[in-house]
């Protein structure tokens, strides 16, 4: 397994080196909160689905999100920099890496063994934009190798009754996401907006849906991450410090401790 031609390797947040693909899809604000925003199963086990360079897993597994995480990646390059990221962060015993296609996953994860599968799935479908001269752009945000549909299906098979499929999404395709979490046996329970400032639209949005879950969502407080001069605003800051989103966006008032 061979690394990209062109790397770079960067310090993150938590104290992280990041060894990213140069041409490729670099570590970003979607991956940071969707670390964030994962539940704390500290003797769980989670999957993540279309992994990259591992940053995601990396964070969980730096902030004892679960006891061991299982990162799947279909294209060689990014399978390898997420491996060699896993040894430089001293995190072999908790991640391991899985360089295959989601769908074509079969005894390496056995079915309903997940307490929690993540994702950033890609958010535009095939055909749609312009081509990135760079494959792992283009498989990182378009839907070649697998629909959203694809990406629920696997979480579902993965999943136990009650565990979750954590994802972070494009809200202009919030519609195509509810109906393949329901259609996968999801009820989509949290919900969270993110606005770049107050004066835009939402530029991502983040979801938990349980497998086998009753209705009734949860649509938090939006998120805002700057304010109208450009700094981060309490929240951000509170993210960015503590690698974890306030209470007001996991529990409903009534359901907080006092």
């Amino acid at each position: 397994m061979s690394l990209p031609n062109e790397t770079r390797t960067d310090l993150i947040n938590d104290g992280l080196t990041l060894l990213q693909d140069e041409s490729g899809f670099a570590f970003g604000t979607d991956a940071l909160l969707l670390a964030a925003y994962l539940p704390n199963i500290s003797d769980g086990i989670a999957v993540e689905l279309g992994a990259g360079n591992g940053v995601i897993s990396l964070f969980a597994a730096k902030r004892n999100k679960f006891s061991k995480i299982l990162a799947v990646e279909m294209q060689e390059g990014s399978a390898a920099l997420a491996k060699q990221n896993v040894i430089a962060n001293d995190l072999a015993h908790r991640i391991t890496v899985i360089q295959k296609d989601l769908r074509l996953l079969n005894d390496e994860i056995p079915a309903g063994s997940a307490h929690c599968v993540f994702s950033n799935p890609p958010y535009m479908k095939a055909g749609e934009g312009k081509v990135s001269p760079s494959a792992a752009r283009q498989a990182a945000r378009h839907e070649e190798n697998g629909t959203i549909l694809d990406f629920c299906r696997v979480a579902a098979r993965l999943t136990k009754y009650g565990g979750s499929f954590v994802s972070v999404y494009r809200p202009d395709r919030l519609d195509a996401l509810f109906a393949a979490l329901r259609e996968s046996g999801f009820a989509p329970k949290r919900m969270t907006m993110v606005y770049r400032d107050s004066e835009h639209t939402p530029s991502l949005v983040l979801t938990e849906a349980k497998r086998g879950g009753k209705e009734g969502l949860y649509c938090t407080p939006p998120l805002i991450l700057t304010d109208v001069e450009g700094n981060p605003t309490k929240q951000y800051t509170n993210i960015l410090e503590k690698g974890e989103f306030d209470e007001q966006y996991r529990l409903p008032i009534g359901r907080r401790k006092e």
